[in-house]
């Protein structure tokens, strides 16, 4: 975890209160109040002795510790009143400081939890150009540390063999999918290849191959060509194992998933008790 020496020092003084006799952080049971669960005990820095025993600091204590910290400081915001934290803008202020100082917004978005970056950003208070310009920056300093030939100018015959590369892919059933600067392993037996991803825009054509691999099977058994057989069951076996995989493919894309929505029935519970016009008196 990336942290300034400030924070650093911060960190040290919280972990050396936290620590008992033993120079351990005791185990804390804790509540969850988000999700009314109680958590196993865990080693939790903001922690203290109380009647002997080791508590979690409450929220409402750790909401009041930065209003009584800027009220004795007497900090002020550009109105004249008194500043106010709240314990999540320092979330906000740990990744506004980390992208600024050259962190890749998609790392702070993993170091904070975010499932979408947007988020993340959404917690910079800087502007766009700003978090670019320290990306950029960041970059820079990075490629210092690398050999220069790892960024020099590619020929135009290394260019012609990488865009050359992913032409040759493309095949009559679908496209090869290995590495660029990789041979052909089974020697452009594409059809029992596991790199091979068919398209289901030419299944008829795998079926076609597999039918025709079918009949030179049977051809070779009856003229007793047996090291033809062996090759040829091969190949029917990679013909059967794409078909399959298209159809799991077509069934994945047309069948419906079921995400257990309640009917109405189902969540339509409530009854009344107030009688009707007919049973009423």
């Amino acid at each position: 975890m990336l942290v300034s020496p400030e924070l650093a020092d911060v960190l040290s003084t919280i972990v050396c209160r936290a620590r008992d006799a033993s120079g351990t952080i005791p185990l804390v049971a804790s509540y969850d109040h988000g999700e009314r669960v109680w958590n196993p005990p865990m080693p939790l820095l903001f922690q203290w002795c109380s009647g002997g025993q080791n508590r979690r600091v409450s929220m409402t204590t750790i909401r009041a510790a930065p209003d009584e910290t800027l009220d004795a400081a007497g900090l002020t915001d550009n109105t004249g009143q008194p500043l106010r934290y709240q314990p999540h803008d320092f979330r906000r202020i740990f990744v506004t400081d980390a992208i600024m100082s050259g962190l890749p917004p998609h790392i702070a978005q993993i170091l904070v939890g975010h499932k979408n970056i947007s988020t993340t950003m959404g917690y910079k208070a800087v502007y766009p150009t700003e978090a670019i310009e320290a990306h950029h920056a960041f970059i820079a300093r990075r490629r210092a540390l690398r050999p220069s030939e790892e960024y020099r100018i590619p020929t135009p015959e290394e260019w012609d063999s990488f865009l050359g590369h992913f032409e040759r892919r493309k095949l009559s059933v679908g496209t090869c999918g290995r590495a660029f600067g990789t041979d052909c392993i089974h020697e452009h037996a594409c059809i029992r290849c596991p790199m091979l991803r068919p398209e289901l825009t030419q299944r008829s054509r795998l079926v076609e191959i597999r039918d025709n691999l079918t009949a030179r099977i049977a051809e070779a058994e009856r003229e007793g060509w047996l090291g033809e057989v062996e090759g040829l069951r091969v190949s029917l076996a990679g013909a059967e194992e794409k078909l399959s995989h298209l159809a799991a493919e077509a069934r994945r894309k047309t069948t419906a998933v079921d995400f257990g929505m309640p009917t109405f029935g189902q969540i339509a519970t409530r009854t009344s008790d107030v009688a009707s016009p007919e049973q009423g008196g």
